[in-house]
């Protein structure tokens, strides 16, 4: 056995797991028929399945600004409602040879196109996370003694004026690259959105039954925050919209695909 301090990379973490002690998480899931996706994404070729659930989901979040919000305090809680959608998303990185994972918030996505959000994921994805400059404050937690991590982490979260540009007003994670097919995750926003993997599986359409590519979509809500109705309702309309993608084609500047709808032909299991 051998037993050794916590990695500094991980400090960032800890920090987070910390202070996220203090949501009250309730958990629900849908299936979500992704044949309009897999579709769309097979002409497109560039798009990952997170940009099309950050795109939906920030539209979703829009029509639904009592989801869009944040708490703080606990002798006298506040809420902050949110005129903005800033997404979350996490990145599974490699930083001074330690797997970890990181975040980072695209703000205003409510008004971005699927195009932008992709270039926004693969300039996270695709840069050396020891470098890029959004990820200062995570390399600063990492070099700064245990205990004043947390205090610099909690200065910088804590405050309702800041939640949304350092935490995001929503949060999306997935694990759709391995053969994960639904899990929950805590992303200490009101609202975070767990991503399995799509798989081709039997559904019934109508007195028929088709193959189409399915994926697991899971909701973690903040119960101190909305109710079960308000957050049913959310991850339904974030179904319909994911199902009849694109269903505004302003919003992806592609035209719309009237047989999207219709099942995919070939099995297939995508991330």
């Amino acid at each position: 056995m051998k037993i050794s301090a916590v990695a500094a990379e991980r400090r960032p973490t800890l920090h987070f797991l910390r202070e996220i002690r203090a949501i009250s998480p309730v958990f629900l899931d849908t299936d979500v028929d992704m044949t309009a996706v897999v579709r769309h994404r097979e002409t497109q070729h560039k798009y990952s399945v997170v940009s099309y659930v950050l795109h939906s989901a920030a539209r979703v979040l829009a029509a639904h600004p009592e989801a869009n919000a944040a708490m703080s305090g606990r002798l006298r809680p506040k809420v902050a409602r949110f005129t903005s959608v800033n997404g979350k998303f996490t990145l599974d990185r490699t930083l001074n040879g330690q797997r970890i994972v990181l975040s980072t918030v695209l703000p205003d996505l409510q008004r971005a196109s699927l195009d932008e959000i992709q270039r926004r994921v693969e300039h996270f994805r695709d840069g050396d996370p020891a470098e890029l400059p959004e990820f200062a404050g995570a390399r600063l937690l990492q070099r700064l003694p245990g205990p004043v991590g947390g205090l610099l982490f909690r200065m910088g979260t804590r405050p309702l004026n800041r939640r949304a540009d350092v935490m995001g007003t929503f949060a999306v994670t997935s694990l759709g690259h391995r053969p994960v097919d639904g899990f929950h995750s805590v992303g200490g926003t009101t609202l975070t959105l767990g991503v399995g993997r799509i798989v081709d599986r039997p559904v019934a359409r109508g007195t028929e039954v088709a193959v189409a590519p399915m994926m697991r979509l899971s909701l973690t809500f903040d119960h101190r925050v909305i109710d079960g109705a308000e957050a049913a309702d959310v991850l339904t309309d974030l179904k319909q919209r994911l199902e009849t993608f694109p269903s505004d084609a302003a919003d992806t500047g592609e035209p719309a695909d009237a047989d999207a709808a219709e099942p995919a032909d070939a099995t297939r299991e995508r991330a």
